[in-house]
């Protein structure tokens, strides 16, 4: 690693030049991103943003983790606040 990361719910998560925020979390062991607006987990699915299913909130815009590019420093959130 190169010692870039970004924030993920309070949690850092290092990632490697070029990699998307999908990927980031997959090698942290983040398998799940939190649910969507029906209740259902998000996760990485497709890997090219046509199932929308891993939809996350990146500095409180809604984006597909899996083809966002990882930057320092970016804030990402789960896409709905739970509701427990």
């Amino acid at each position: 690693m190169t010692g870039q990361s970004f924030d993920w719910m309070g949690r850092r998560i290092p990632f490697r030049t070029g990699e998307s925020l999908a990927a980031a979390l997959d090698a942290a062991g983040i398998r799940t991103f939190g649910p969507d607006a029906l209740g259902q987990e998000t996760r990485y699915f497709c890997g090219i943003g046509a199932c929308q299913c891993c939809l996350v909130r990146v500095d409180g815009v809604v984006r597909e983790a899996c083809i966002t590019p990882a930057k320092p420093g970016l804030l990402v959130e789960a896409l709905e606040s739970r509701h427990d």
